[in-house]
Order: structure tokens, then sequence, then C-alpha cells
């Protein structure tokens, strides 16, 4: 087995080139988007890559529960081991890393640094003072007393070459921040490819025979691997944990065995007592007897039209049935035309489907079987006439009744119904309404708690989102879990024995965003509260196996990640594990994000925002304001955790001041604060984001609110046409991409929870097509052909309306691409471009500083 060692020499190279782009250049200059700006702007994600170290672990919790140990970055290429001892409070070295890595390279693991031991699959037993890991292609275990290395049999491959056929074609998840050690074991050289989200390749250089290169990447990150001749020769999938890359030359030759089926507990559509199978014929359910063989129908109601599906849900006691019959929906077809396919000069017409708000949708219906009667008991739908949903269907342990959650269409009134198994007779355990919406997508919880015959749910009837535990025999509420003026976020864990609740909640620190997230635990009876974080930050945390710690991840998004222990009982700190440094970050000239905070349009209600800043900013001179919106009900948009890299901060570069607001209508906040949008999707909270934006103006007289514009995609690209529809004399520049510029047109579960249903009169009043002979300033509508989350003809109908009305407007339509057309490289750069144009009066890429 031949050796292999790190290439020194590109990383040396790689650092020289970033020292070069932190020079004068990177700074110099007053930014209108010249030629060095987009340059910068492009280069920006490189730059502020792998910078920040010590910012995220991952803990392993060693048997007990007291101890951990993790693996901590602590420069571009190097790392530590640490080992946390709970109870003491106490972190040190996991072991003598100068020790080991001498030993390693007496092993002929060349390389091996103190700073740098290239370890993965690590065990670490402190009681017996042993450590095994893979290193250099071997797996080994190392006396933590004496530090002598024996070469133990080889084990199962972290990273193996997956096959051609099966391989990931491109990057679609970024987890965290890790390391693939690629080693080179064919006799020729071999490239290295990063499959960017797009399925692009992007090249990360070349690895010789018998040599290794450690690459910076992130979890999910897909990695290509290449011959001399172009030929595929690997494929890897980057875990969230530093793995190596075995090349032999074998990946993507072969597919990989699959892994047999887990059989399952009993067949499909058994009984519980095994006596029975139900299955689906001519659309009704029927039964087996599974000693003789004996078949019969038990339904007889079910039609092509309205007939049962195959799943079935068995009372335990195995003596009753309840099936789902579903009334079809109409089918809603949408065309697209492709006009350039790769694989032929003629268009293509696609079809999907694609249902839209005020379509006659299905309709799930529950219905009760007596096994032993071979009969059908009548169920009264009287209290679920109209669903939008059926769902979470159960069966009460002693089987005297199923139950199942009703979401009324409209999103209006919801219920927990309860079906008697000997009657079949209905009641509403419990009812939720609103005058607006129940936003079920988003804040819908249920649990029920079946030893105590109780349950929870999750509801905004106080204007806040909370938890409420019920009686489930009476349908009573018992006490509210969780009250005040702050939202549950969700319900992490519900422990039953201690009658705890452990939940993530918004708002519950006093003088801190609400936007944060932060852990709780709270008792069913809602007393012994208990915040778990603390930080001025919003938090992630990850549970010690038995939750009896807590290891507590916060940040801002102008401070970087702090990491915590903390006692789970009370949340006290036991000690400081990590605390990021940024200073090389800082170094490149990296400016954080600003946080801001202003009135609304009632003159009480605080507004969050961030602002960007480009790396060169001059606070004498004068900067268009640009505005990143997204204004979808159904979440917060503005960040909260720190990132080395913000998209925003792209088009910063080109000089401009970016910011992103929260404005009423979004969610995360109070009912009241959401309830803006309902039947108001146009609002978009466009009023309480000027006034941030002149509050912010105000204090940074370098905002030059003479000139403002927007931009954004899907939903934000209806809101950034709708600013220069509703609030022209404000914003004077907008790029929509994507935009459900009419909510008729748009999906039918996003569009009917928020502007309700039957359709009415307020939807072609909130829609930009009506509003479209409105318009004052400069518009870019972009589009990709091949839209499957948004029909395409949503923009089409708004240029059709601009056209009728006699108005100027640019319009590209990107051919080949779907949902997101601006985000692809040639739409990011005709966004930049007529954002510099029409902000800044000069021809982007062509002015000069």
């Amino acid at each position: 087995m031949s050796e292999w060692r790190p290439i020194r020499k590109q990383a040396a190279v790689g650092t020289v080139c970033v020292a070069v782009l932190l020079g004068p250049s990177w700074l110099s200059g007053m930014a209108q988007g010249t030629q060095a700006d987009y340059a910068r702007a492009a280069e920006l994600r490189k730059v502020t890559q792998n910078k920040v170290f010590r910012d995220a672990i991952r803990p392993h919790w060693l048997a007990g529960n007291t101890q951990c140990w993790y693996r901590v970055k602590t420069g571009p290429e190097s790392h530590e081991f640490i080992l946390v001892n709970a109870l003491a409070g106490r972190r040190q070295a996991a072991f003598d890393h100068a020790r080991l890595a001498e030993a390693l390279r007496k092993a002929g693991v060349s390389g091996a640094q103190a700073d740098r031991l290239p370890l993965d699959r690590v065990e670490l037993n402190v009681g017996e003072g042993r450590l095994e890991f893979r290193s250099g292609g071997k797996w080994w275990q190392c006396g933590l007393g004496n530090y002598a290395l024996e070469e133990q049999p080889d084990k199962e491959q972290l990273l193996a070459g997956q096959a051609k056929r099966e391989a990931p074609k491109a990057s679609t998840r970024t987890g965290a921040e890790t390391t693939l050690t690629f080693v080179n074991r064919t006799a020729g050289e071999v490239e290295l490819f990063w499959l960017d989200p797009e399925g692009e390749r992007r090249s990360y250089g070349k690895v010789r025979p018998g040599e290794g290169h450690v690459q910076h990447t992130y979890g999910g990150h897909v990695w290509l691997v290449t011959d001399s001749e172009g030929k595929t020769v690997g494929v890897f999938e980057a875990g969230d944990e530093p793995g190596t890359a075995e090349i032999d030359g074998k990946g993507g030759d072969e597919p990989p065995a699959k892994a047999k089926p887990k059989k399952p507990a009993r067949p499909r559509g058994a009984s519980p007592d095994g006596r029975w199978v139900a299955f689906l014929k001519e659309q009704n359910v029927w039964l087996r007897n599974s000693e003789s063989g004996e078949e019969f129908a038990l339904s007889r109601d079910g039609t092509a039209e309205d007939g049962y599906g195959e799943e079935v849900h068995w009372s335990p006691n195995s003596r009753k049935l309840a099936a789902v019959r579903t009334k079809k929906g109409e089918e809603h077809k949408v065309y697209v035309i492709e006009s350039s396919p790769k694989d032929r000069v003629e268009p293509r017409l696609q079809s999907y489907d694609y249902q839209k708000p005020g379509d006659r949708i299905a309709q799930n219906k529950p219905q009760l079987f007596d096994v032993g009667a071979r009969k059908q008991l009548p169920v009264s739908d009287e209290l679920f006439l109209n669903p939008w949903s059926i769902e979470h269907l159960r069966w009460d342990a002693d089987s005297r009744r199923f139950t199942f959650v009703y979401n009324q269409r409209g999103h209006q009134v919801a219920r927990v119904i309860a079906v008697d198994a000997e009657t079949g007779a209905t009641r509403a355990l419990l009812e939720e309404q609103s005058a607006t919406f129940i936003d079920y997508a988003h804040k819908q919880y249920v649990h029920h708690l079946e030893k105590t015959r109780e349950l929870i749910w999750m509801s905004e009837r106080d204007g806040w989102c909370h938890l409420y535990l019920y009686d489930a025999e009476s349908g009573q509420v018992k006490n509210q879990i969780t009250k005040g003026a702050w939202v549950v976020r969700a319900v992490d864990q519900v422990d039953e024995a201690k009658r705890q609740v452990w939940f993530r909640a918004g708002g519950i620190r006093p003088g801190q965003d609400p936007y944060y997230a932060h852990y709780c635990r709270v008792n069913f009876d809602g007393s012994g509260l208990v915040v778990l974080t603390e930080g001025d930050g919003t938090h992630r945390v990850e549970f010690s196996p038995d939750r009896g710690f807590l290891v507590d991840n916060w940040s801002r998004v102008d401070q970087p990640p702090v990491t915590e222990l903390r006692a789970a009982e009370d949340g006290k700190l036991v000690c400081e594990l990590e605390r990021a440094d940024w200073s090389q970050l800082l170094a490149t000239g990296w400016r954080a994000p600003e946080r801001f905070v202003a009135k609304g349009r009632d003159g009480v209600t605080d507004i969050y925002g961030v602002i960007h800043r480009p790396t060169n900013f001059d606070p004498a001179k004068k900067y268009p304001v640009v505005e990143q919106i997204y204004a979808g009900p159904q979440g917060a948009f503005v960040p909260k955790g720190f990132r080395a890299m913000h998209g925003p901060q792209e088009m910063a570069e080109l000089g401009f001041i970016v910011v992103q607001i929260d404005g009423m209508g979004t969610s995360q906040r109070s009912k009241r604060f959401q309830d803006v949008c309902w039947k108001n999707l146009g609002d978009a909270g466009l009023p309480d984001r000027i006034l941030w934006m002149k509050a912010a103006a105000a204090k940074h007289p370098e905002m030059d609110l003479s000139r403002v514009g927007v931009y954004g995609g899907s939903a934000g690209g209806q809101s950034a046409l709708r600013a220069l529809l509703a609030h022209g004399d404000f914003y004077k520049v907008a790029v929509a991409d994507c935009g459900c510029h009419d909510n008729r047109m748009d999906k039918i579960w996003w569009n009917e929870l928020w502007m309700g249903w039957p359709i009415g009169p307020h939807y072609a009043e909130q829609s930009n097509v009506t509003q479209a002979h409105r318009l004052e300033g400069k518009l870019l509508l972009i589009v990709g052909e091949l839209d499957h989350n948004v029909d395409p003809a949503s923009t089409m109908q708004v240029v059709n309306a601009l056209v009728k009305a006699d108005k100027d407007f640019d319009l590209l339509i990107i051919p080949g691409t779907g949902h997101g057309a601006a985000e692809t490289p040639y739409g990011k750069r005709r966004r930049a471009d007529f954002l510099v144009r029409n902000l800044w009066g000069v021809e982007p890429r062509r002015a000069v500083n």
C-alpha cells in the first residue's frame, strides 16, 4: 500500500492568492458598479470561506452521559480534540496531540502534526485509556499511556464511492462545516470537482497518485472525482463529520448492493391479532381470513369517483376498522413550453398537476366498519362536511373510539373529532375557530396522552402561539400550559412520565430580539417554566442522550457562535466550551450586518431588520438603498444567526446599502402581527418597511432614500413589483423574479391559507395584474420558462397588463430554467446590472472608480 501525504504546496498557493485578494485592491475605491466591484462581489464567498474557527462542535457522549469529546477547527487546516467532564465543569485536551502525531509519523502516516491529526471514525475510551481511529487508510488502536499504535483489522469505510447510476447529481444540502480527506489510490492524477446546487462542476484542483488532499467542505456537499481523461472514478457526499474519501478507480463502475428491506412487523393491512388482512378491490375495502383464505367485501359504497384508499386503521382489539373514502377533486394541469431541449431542435410541451385557489379538491371522510358483523356503521359527516384535510387518525388503546383532526376548507375551523366505535356517533372533543385563519401548516400540534386520557393542543386563541392541556374525555381545557407575550415555536419532546414539555420559544427573554429561538421546559400544569438557554442571540441545542446536559450554540448576525455546556435541569451554565475565533474573517475587511429596530405603522410595534454595507464603505458618501424582500406569512426571513457570508452582501459590494426587514404580516410574532396578511398579501408589510428605512436613514445619513430599489423572488417577486405599484413614490426600481403576481394563479394551499376561501373580489384587488396600470419607476421581470413552483403565466399576465397600460418595463425569460431564475449566474448578473444601471446611473461593469 503506497503512502500518501497532504498536498502542502497547493495549500500554500491558495493562501498566497487570498493574501493578494486582501491587499489594497480588495478594499480600495468608491463602489458604484465598476468592474472591480463586480469582481469583488464574485470573490466575496471565496474570500470569506473558512475564516471562522471554533464556531461549531458535535459532542460524542461517553457511557454514563457525564463526559463527552469533540473535534473543533482551530484554523484553516488545523483542529484539536477536546474532552469534557460535565460533572466537574472542565474541558481539556482529549489526549496528547503531539505524542500521537509522532506515533503516526513513525507508523508511516506522513504529514501528521499535533494540530492537524488526520483521524476519522474516532472512538475514545477514557476508562480504558484507549483511542481507536482510522488514519492513512488503516485502522489503529492507541494506548493513551504509552501512545503505542497497533494496527487493527479493516472496518467499514466511512465513505464509499457511489455508483454513477446511484450518485447524487448536485449538492442539495449545506450542513455543518467539515473536511473531506481525498486519498488517491489510483495510478494516475485525479481532479476534484464540487457539484454545486445546479449540478455544475467547479474544479478544486488535482491530486497526484499516492497523495492525499484535505478539502474544506460542508455536510451534504457532493464531490466528483475524474481521471486524466475526464472519466468519473468516484462520487462522494460529505457527512457532517470529517471523513476520508478513498479513490481507488472503482467508484462508479458497479451499482452498490441494495440494502435488504426490513421485514415489516406484520403484512400491510393485517389486523393486530393477525386473523384478518384488509385490502382494496374495486374501490372498496375487502377482508381476507388469514387461516381460511375467505374473502368478502366490507364496504360497498366505493366508486371510481368516491372510493377507498389502501390505508386502513385497525382498532387494537381487531374488532373494528376505520378507512377513508376519498371523493375525487378536479384535475388541473399547467402547461409550459420547453423552448430549447438539449436532445432536439423542436420545442417540447410539458405539463404537471397543479391545483389553484378555488379548485374543487379531493375530500377525505373516515368510515367505520364492524368486522365481526361484516357491516359498515354509519358515521355522520355533519362535523366534517367540508374537509381541507383529515389527519392524525388514531385509535384509543381501549378500542372504544378513534379520533382525527379535521381542518375545514378556508382554514378558519379546526376540530379534533371522536367517533364512537360501537355506534359511529361523532362529537368534537375540541374546536378551534378564527375570524381570520388558523395557520395549520406551521402552528398545529396535537399530542395524545393515552394513559391519562389527555391531549396537548397548540392554539393562538389568546393572541400568541401557546400550548393547552385538554381532558380528552370531556373535551374541556384543563389548563393553559404556556402563557405570555411570547410564542411557542416548536415542541421538541413530551415527557409523559414527568409530565413535562420541552419546547422552543421566541420572545421569551425580555430585552432580546423576539425572533431569537430559546429552549425551554414546562410542566403540564403550566408550572415550573425554565428557560434553558440564556445568551443574547438565537440558539441551537443538542442534548446528551439522557437529556441531563445540553450543548448550546448561540450567535447573532454581528457575533460569531459561542458554545456552552448547560445543565438540563435548570439551564445553569456548566462551562463555556468554545468561543468562535473570527479574527481571520475580520482581517479580510468583512463587515457584520447591523441590527436595527424601528416602529411600525401603528407607532407601537417594533419592526426588526438588518443593514448590509459594502466592505469599502465610506460613511462620508451617499449610497442607494436596496431591499431584498420576502414577505411570505409562513415565516420570518431576516437572518438572526451568524454567517460569514450573507447573500445580500454580494449586492452591497456593487455600491449599495442592502436591507432586510420583517414587516407586519409575517410570522413568529403575535397573532395580530401576522393577521395583517389576511386577504391582504399585497400589503407585504410595505408601510412598515418604508418607516423602518426612514428611521434608519435618520440615524445613518449615508442611506440615500431618493434612490431606493427592491428585489425578490416567488412571493418576494410579487412584493417587489407591488412596491412599485403601491408605493412608487418611495421605491424607484424593482426586480421581480418568478413572482406569484396573482394569488388565483398560484398554488392552492399557500394562497387559500392566507387569502381565504371561497375566492372573493379581494383576490382581484390584490393582484399585480389588475394593479399593473399603476406602475411607476423602473421594473425588470424575470421568469424561468419551466417554473413548476409558480405558474410562469402569472408573470406573463403581468406583462400583458403592462403592455395594455402602455407601461415601459424590461422582461427576461430564461429558457430551460425553473423556479428562482434570478438565482442562476446569468439571472443574478442581469438583476445586479439593472439595479446598478438605474440606481447609480452608470453602465454596469464599465464605469471606473
